[in-house]
């Protein structure tokens, strides 16, 4: 059995490709992924059909009814999500490993009862991404105390000791890589307006991205290079180089679009209606993810005083990539969920054949320094979409129009 996880596992990751990005940070760090506009759900929707119920979508447990790995994803109505789940089941499948896998669907109520279920059927590793990192301390505190080794998946559960290990891309990466495009895309010029827009407070990841987003955009938004136009938190703390978490909390206050399609198109529709000409013309959208990305899109498109504008994004959702092909999204950041996936699992194997998993980097939960693998991101624009997402297998090129 071990020699054929180990092969399983070797070939996988030679077939992805993509080199794990290493480094550390004594920040906390985590992950926010949600769906974006009506194209968004309906592609969930479709994904999940055969998903299960609100709960369980997955039971590849073994005969005498015990699951040896656990996994807790945040819901199944987001495309990202079904993605991770499928790469699970053939990951996990394909090494042997019995498993289930369960949604919390929102709810960090319905998050403690999946752990306690899962921890019924006698798992003994937990990978779970936490639908409020916080909120999530409790349920891995019985999982610890079962004897589970725990391992916080995408987004860092904070706050507790009983995290054991944490997967992630490097989200700090992610927003500055955002933040890069958006200064290589500007045009020409002094007092560009800068829209600014975050993830949810309630995951830690939103506050990872916008540092990341604020490391590179503050030298020309202090130099008068970038005007912010929606919140008046950032611009007092404009020629503030490195911010504080309190800092960012309230910057995230005002311009959060809580992972929702429908908050970030009212929050844009309000922000251009309080604005006047002078914030409109040629425009910088930072935009957490895709989801949010496509809803602000449509809503600074449809505005006659806006010329252009130059929106980010991130995940490498179908519909997302569709935009970025016809030239409503600018770019994506890419993070290939079946590496993460694989990191995870190999993780799983080591602790199940009582080893010690590998890791790069550490990240600082506010308890406690999780040891941690960190997988690359790669840049997605209309130039090299095909290389990055259909050469790599990640979708087939049927599955788009007007792709080159």
């Amino acid at each position: 059995m071990r020699k054929k996880v180990l092969s399983f596992l070797f070939a996988a990751t030679m077939v992805m490709g993509l080199a794990t990005g290493c480094g550390s940070s004594n920040t906390p760090a985590s992950e926010g992924s949600d769906s974006g506009s009506d194209a968004a759900v309906t592609e969930a929707a479709d994904a999940g059909e055969d998903a299960g119920d609100d709960a369980a979508a997955t039971d590849s447990s073994s005969a005498d009814g015990e699951v040896q790995v656990g996994i807790i994803l945040p819901t199944k109505d987001e495309p990202r999500w079904l993605q991770d789940q499928k790469q699970f089941e053939t990951v996990l499948g394909d090494a042997g490993f019995s498993n289930q896998v369960l949604f919390s669907q929102g709810s960090s109520s319905t998050e403690k009862t999946n752990v306690e279920t899962l921890i019924s059927k006698g798992i003994k590793v937990l990978i779970i991404c936490p639908q409020d990192g916080a909120a999530a301390a409790a349920a891995v505190q019985e999982a610890r105390d079962a004897g589970v080794k725990v391992i916080s998946y995408d987004r860092l559960i904070t706050g507790t000791d009983a995290v054991d290990y944490y997967v992630t891309f490097d989200s700090k990466a992610v927003g500055a890589a955002q933040g890069q495009y958006l200064i290589d895309n500007a045009p020409e010029g002094s007092d560009i307006p800068l829209y600014l827009f975050a993830g949810a407070a309630t995951d830690n990841n939103a506050f990872i991205f916008f540092e990341g987003a604020w490391s590179v955009l503050q030298p020309k938004i202090a130099d008068g290079t970038f005007k912010i136009a929606n919140s008046t938190e950032a611009e007092a703390l404009k020629d503030k180089a490195e911010l504080s978490r309190e800092e960012i909390g309230k910057i995230i206050g005002q311009i959060t679009t809580d992972w929702d399609f429908n908050v970030a198109k009212s929050k844009a529709e309000a922000n251009l209606t309080a604005v006047g000409s002078d914030m409109k013309g040629d425009v910088l959208v930072l935009a957490p993810n895709d989801g949010t990305a496509r809803s602000i899109a449509d809503v600074f498109a449809s505005d006659k005083d806006v010329s252009s504008y130059v929106v980010t994004g991130q995940d490498s959702e179908k519909a997302s990539v569709q935009y970025i092909i016809d030239g409503k999204q600018s770019m994506t950041v890419f993070k290939d969920t079946r590496t993460l996936a694989q990191d995870s699992v190999a993780m799983a194997v080591d602790i199940l054949d009582g080893k010690e998993p590998a890791t790069d980097s550490t990240y600082n939960n506010e308890s406690i320094d999780v040891p941690a693998k960190q997988t690359a991101i790669i840049v997605v624009t209309k130039d090299n979409v095909k290389e990055a997402l259909i050469d790599s297998g990640y979708y087939e090129a049927s599955e788009f129009t007007g792709l080159e």
